[in-house]
């Protein structure tokens, strides 16, 4: 059965339904979430209630972390700090509660799900070189690592080159961003793993993005927020 790994949606409505849409396309059975339902974008209560919909495991985020206190609001940017804060005005007593009773970690078949790192989840440290992956292969036992966080997409084989899947051996996958795409392309991202064939594949999907930025600039939240949205930043 195929598993789709949806990381960093960010509150963007219009990405997270054109994802859904290609995610049935392509008959994944299974869909993880790997954190940051919330944060940056206008729609975070109907994208909470999708994801706990949809989703067969939902893990929190910094964003989901800061929006219930549990993560400190000065380790944000200024742009997280503002959309935060609005958030809490926008998500419903019952959402915040389910937020805080999300896992750091978890664990399915050969594969390790986490937002940030699986060597220190809870800190929200980012895997950004080889040597902070050389580092993290050594906190996971699984076959496979699923990380999201940095909002751009990588294989790291544990041995082998970048980018490149090799069937039966160790890697680190980030699958980037479904709501916020940091890696120059403004389609929304996820990953796509299918445990029996041993295949993985980094899925691109367009999406309405002037829609998400109108809804931006109506809830007051910064510019930047709906500009970065068309370039990918």
């Amino acid at each position: 059965m195929r598993i789709a790994v949806l990381s960093d949606i960010h509150a963007n409505l219009p990405a997270l339904e054109a994802v859904l849409n290609k995610v049935d396309e392509l008959h994944a059975g299974t869909i993880m979430c790997l954190g940051d339902t919330m944060g940056y974008g206008p729609f975070p209560q109907e994208c909470l209630e999708i994801v706990r919909r949809r989703c067969t495991v939902v893990l929190q985020g910094n964003h989901d972390s800061g929006l219930i206190g549990e993560t400190s609001i000065e380790d944000f940017n200024h742009y997280g700090v503002q959309a935060i804060l609005w958030t809490r005005e926008q998500v419903s007593k019952d959402g915040q509660e389910f937020l805080s009773t999300l896992p750091y970690v978890h664990q399915h078949l050969d594969a390790t799900f986490v937002h940030a790192s699986p060597a220190a989840p809870e800190r929200w440290r980012y895997v950004l070189s080889l040597r902070a992956a050389h580092e993290n292969f050594q906190a996971f036992s699984t076959r496979l690592c699923f990380i999201g966080h940095s909002h751009v997409p990588v294989v790291i084989p544990e041995e082998g080159n970048i980018n490149e899947y090799r069937p039966g051996h160790r890697h680190i996958i980030n699958v980037g961003s479904v709501g916020q795409p940091r890696d120059g392309n403004p389609y929304a991202s996820f990953g796509l793993y299918d445990p029996e064939a041993d295949l993985y594949e980094l899925v691109r999907v367009p999406y309405d993005i002037a829609r998400t930025a109108r809804a931006i600039r109506d809830a007051g939240l910064p510019e930047y927020l709906a500009h970065r949205l068309f370039k990918g930043l």
